[in-house]
C-alpha cells in the first residue's frame, strides 16, 4: 500500500506527483495493466516462449560481430 504524507509547506500537486512515482517505483500500475484482461495459461505459455524467443534474438545480433 503505498501513502504520501503532505509536508510541510508542500502544495498537493507535488505530493501528487510523488505518490505517482512512489506506484510506478512499487510496481503498482504494471500489475493493474496485467490483471486488467484475463489471459488463459495457454496463451500465458505462447506470450512467454514468444518473449524468450525475442530476446534470444536480440542476445545472438549483440554477439555477432560487424
Amino acid at each position: 500500500m503505498v501513502f504520501v504524507k503532505l509536508r510541510e509547506g508542500e502544495n498537493v500537486e507535488e505530493a501528487l506527483r510523488r505518490f505517482k512515482r512512489e506506484c510506478e517505483r512499487n510496481g503498482i500500475l504494471k500489475e493493474i495493466k496485467r490483471r486488467e484482461h484475463y489471459l488463459s495459461p495457454v496463451a500465458k505459455r505462447k506470450l512467454k516462449a514468444a518473449e524468450a524467443r525475442r530476446k534470444m534474438r536480440r542476445a545472438k545480433r549483440r554477439r555477432v560481430p560487424s
